[in-house]
């Protein structure tokens, strides 16, 4: 199975997961093995703990995606304490290497 990765970076991409990806992930239809999200700008709010979309993403987490928020952009909105703990904190560097060695890096 291909094996991909996802970066959230335009102000769709919380639409895009939210109504396409995530529930294809849930109901074992998305086709690939997924091994990331990278959430940058005010994507970062999706991992914000106490609401849908990060109790979603948190249980993606528990079946082995690793979830991501820019640092950068996590500092510049004062999120870093109102994160869910199974999203890390860090740069493209830091991806990278969580990841591994994927087929593609999609930019949504």
């Amino acid at each position: 199975m291909k094996k991909v990765a996802y970066i959230a970076l335009t102000n769709l991409a919380q639409y895009i997961l939210v109504n396409m990806i995530i529930p294809q992930l849930e109901e074992g239809r998305h086709n690939v093995e997924v091994k990331g999200i990278f959430f940058v700008h005010d994507n970062v709010y999706m991992l914000t703990k106490n609401t849908d979309t990060a109790e979603r993403l948190r249980k993606l987490h528990e079946k082995g995606i690793y979830l991501q928020a820019c640092d950068q952009c996590t500092y510049m909105r004062n999120l870093a304490n109102s994160l869910i703990d199974e999203a890390k904190i860090g740069c493209f560097p830091d991806f990278y290497a969580a990841i591994g060695d994927v087929g593609l890096i999609i930019t949504i």
